[in-house]
């Protein structure tokens, strides 16, 4: 029997006692444009990124909106030499859910988290494990169901022109 992501996401939620708030919203072109739309600063919008390990396993990344992955800081957290970016279909496959979707709550593989220190004490949004939806939880609370690892892993974004 396959569960469908909205249902594995509550279950998961609900057995770690982890209070979230999804909220509907529509779809967003940019991060500002998004962090409007939900009504909070964004820096408080976190990307969960799916990280392929050298050896072929996998991590999730929680990513600060504004920020990106600092790799060598990454590497270094995680002990190992080298770490990739996988496509959209292998990062389904690793997390149970599409890209713009994903979040730790609910995810397939039992994945280890590696969560940014910026998003620590702050309220934040990230995916619900489905399209036109964010998940707003408390990051201390976010951290501590999954035992994730806190780290310094990111860089501030270039500005765009």
């Amino acid at each position: 029997m396959t569960i469908d992501a909205s249902t594995r996401f509550d279950t998961d939620a609900a057995a770690r006692g982890l209070s979230v708030e999804v909220v509907e919203r529509p779809a967003a072109d940019s991060l500002q444009q998004a962090a409007e739309l939900l009504g909070i600063d964004p820096g408080d919008i976190v990307k969960t990124l799916v990280v392929k390990r050298h050896d072929g396993g996998f991590l999730l990344a929680l990513v600060p909106g504004g920020r990106s992955i600092a790799w060598k800081k990454l590497r270094t957290v995680v002990g190992v030499n080298k770490l990739s970016m996988p496509d959209a279909a292998t990062a389904l496959q690793a997390s149970g859910y599409e890209r713009g979707t994903i979040t730790p709550i609910g995810a397939t593989g039992d994945l280890p988290v590696y969560a940014d220190e910026r998003i620590v004490g702050r309220r934040v949004a990230l995916g619900a494990g489905r399209h036109g939806a964010s998940a707003f939880v408390d990051a201390d609370d976010l951290v501590a169901a999954y035992g994730a690892t806190v780290a310094d892993i990111t860089d501030e974004e270039p500005q765009r022109a």
